[in-house]
Formats: C-alpha cells, sequence, structure tokens
C-alpha cells in the first residue's frame, strides 16, 4: 500500500509502533522497522546518554527508518533534543506537552515531526505548528491518556474532519480488523503499542508480559486523572491508587503515593504488585508472546482478508 504516510515515513506498510516506555528499546524498534512498519524507540524512560546508545544500536541494527518519541515534558528535553539532531534521527513522535516549542527547530534540522493528540483543540495546534502528522490517540490506549475519555471510533472522524495532514489512529488498536476500521474512518495509518509490548524484543519484563496476554475485559481502568492520565492494569497499586481517587485525593497526595520510579518497577522489573502496569484495553485480546515481525505480518494479512471480505459481501 501507499498512501502519505508510507510516503512521509518511507515504509511499505502502515503500521506504527508505539513509543512505550519500558518496552520500546533498539531491538523491538529495529524489528518492527525490519518487518516493513516503523519501529519507535521511547525515549521517555531513557537518560540522555542511553537514548543516545539505543539511537546507535537502532542504526547497526537496521538500515530502514525508525523514529523516536520524545515526551515534551521530559525534565531535559533541551538534552534530548540536541541527541536527536546530533545523531541525525530522522523522524520524532512528540507527546505529553506543547508542539509549538520544539517542533521549529527539529523541522529545521531536517526531521519528519508527527505529534499525539487527544482532541481536536490539540490536533489543530499541532497542525499549526506545522507538524507532518497527527496521532490521534482514543481512550482505549494504554500509558498517557486523554482527560475528555472519547474513544478511537468518534475521535478519528472528528480530527479528520478538522485537519489536512495525515492522521494516524491509535487506541484499541490490535488487529487487521482494528485497523481497517481506523481507515474506514479516515486514518491513513495505525500505530500499535500493547500488542507489541508482548513482543520476544520488547524491553518489558517478562512477567509483565505474561500479566497482560493473561488480563481479560475490564482488567485495566483510566487512574490519576489529576495528574496525567493513565490506563493500569488491576493489581494492589492500582488499587491504592482508585482508593485514593475514591477519598478525593489531591494532587499533592497522588504525586506522594506514585513516587518515582514506580512503572519501572513493574514494567521493567516485573514488580506486578507494587508496580505501575501500564497497557491498553487491548490487552484482554493479546494471547501470546513471538517477534514483532510476525505480530506486523499478522495485523496486515487480517487487513488486506477483512477488506477483501467486506467488498465481496457488500
Amino acid at each position: 500500500m501507499t498512501n502519505r504516510i508510507t510516503q512521509l515515513f518511507e515504509i511499505d506498510y502502515p503500521i506504527v509502533q508505539a513509543g512505550m516506555i519500558w518496552c520500546s528499546g533498539w531491538r523491538l524498534a529495529s524489528a518492527v522497522s525490519n518487518a516493513g512498519g516503523l519501529g519507535v524507540i521511547g525515549a521517555g524512560s531513557m537518560y540522555p546518554e542511553i537514548l543516545r546508545e539505543h539511537i546507535r544500536k537502532c542504526k547497526a541494527a537496521t538500515s530502514k527508518p525508525f523514529a523516536v518519541n520524545v515526551p515534551l515534558l521530559y525534565p531535559n528535553i533541551a538534552e534530548i533534543i540536541a541527541i536527536l539532531i546530533e545523531e541525525k534521527v530522522k523522524i520524532v513522535f512528540t507527546s505529553a506537552g506543547n508542539p509549538a516549542t520544539w517542533t521549529a527547530q527539529l523541522k529545521a534540522a531536517g526531521m519528519v515531526v508527527v505529534h499525539v493528540v487527544a482532541n481536536t483543540k490539540f490536533a489543530l495546534k499541532a497542525q499549526d505548528c506545522g507538524v507532518d502528522a497527527i496521532v490521534a490517540e482514543g481512550f482505549e490506549a494504554g500509558g498517557h491518556n486523554g482527560r475528555e475519555e472519547t474513544t478511537t471510533l468518534c475521535l478519528i472522524p472528528m480530527v479528520k474532519a478538522v485537519v489536512h495532514i495525515p492522521v494516524i489512529a491509535a487506541g484499541g488498536i490490535g488487529s487487521g480488523k482494528a485497523m481497517l476500521a481506523a481507515f474506514a474512518l479516515g486514518a491513513e495509518a495505525v500505530q500499535i503499542g500493547s500488542a507489541f509490548a508482548v513482543a520476544s524484543e520488547s524491553s518489558a519484563h517478562q512477567h509483565f508480559k505474561e500479566k497482560i496476554i493473561q488480563a481479560t475485559e475490564g482488567d485495566t481502568k483510566l487512574r490519576l486523572k489529576k495528574l496525567v492520565p493513565v490506563r493500569l492494569l488491576n493489581n494492589e497499586f492500582a488499587e491504592s491508587v482508585a482508593q485514593a481517587e475514591a477519598a478525593g485525593a489531591n494532587t499533592e497526595s497522588l504525586l506522594q503515593l506514585l513516587g518515582r520510579g514506580r512503572a519501572k518497577l513493574g514494567m521493567f522489573e516485573g514488580d506486578l504488585e507494587q508496580g505501575e502496569l501500564e497497557i491498553g484495553q487491548v490487552s484482554a485480546m493479546l494471547t501470546d508472546i513471538r517477534p514483532a515481525a510476525s505480530i506486523l505480518d499478522e495485523i496486515w494479512k487480517e487487513f488486506l482478508q477483512t477488506k477483501q471480505h467486506i467488498s465481496t459481501a457488500i
């Protein structure tokens, strides 16, 4: 397939692997890129020099395009931007912050810039800042989420109606059928997180991967809405957050409860009770741990088969 996204990123398939903290290192990113999608290194869980190491290892592992996802609220953001420029990263996904601050500088360095949004207001602002494409991420997604709790089914056509740049759909997409639905709503690519979080090459802890594939319907909830909304798998920590929120905890209390390194503890070190386990609703549909190339291939084949089936049926 050739469309604006495959041409923009110079990839074979309009499938983007999300830049997930503690899951998306160079091994996963290079595996997805080698399979024809767009692999993404998640900088949100990396110190600056660690990010530089992952970028260089990814370049050594693939000759194909890959991207780096950068949360703009990162405390060392200026140093991170400098590394992206020094290492000549070609594609950057920005999130969790104002794209007006860095988009012009990234574009001046010759990078393709994509920004992640959860509503039409910020989609328009990102477009005005000069980004090349938008990831519209619905309520079903794992990790940081929109306060509006707009589902992907509603968000994609609303964003598509107000912007002229390509829209990448995210949130609740882990199959070819879901990908086709996103295309029917106006998306030109999909960004997939949870399905790749359990890939063999994901840097997530094996215990976390196993808990993801054991998840059933209703095992994730949107929490920490007074901080940055995040979808969490049920465990002791998530329950303590739920109790605190039900009791009316303020921002300061929630910050104290969250502490430091909570996501690393759960997702990277494998503490399944006291760790923060970020994952999307689609986790209830995931059943096994296998190579990223196999995951991408299955999604793409199902997309084509479902498209053909619907065309024949209609």
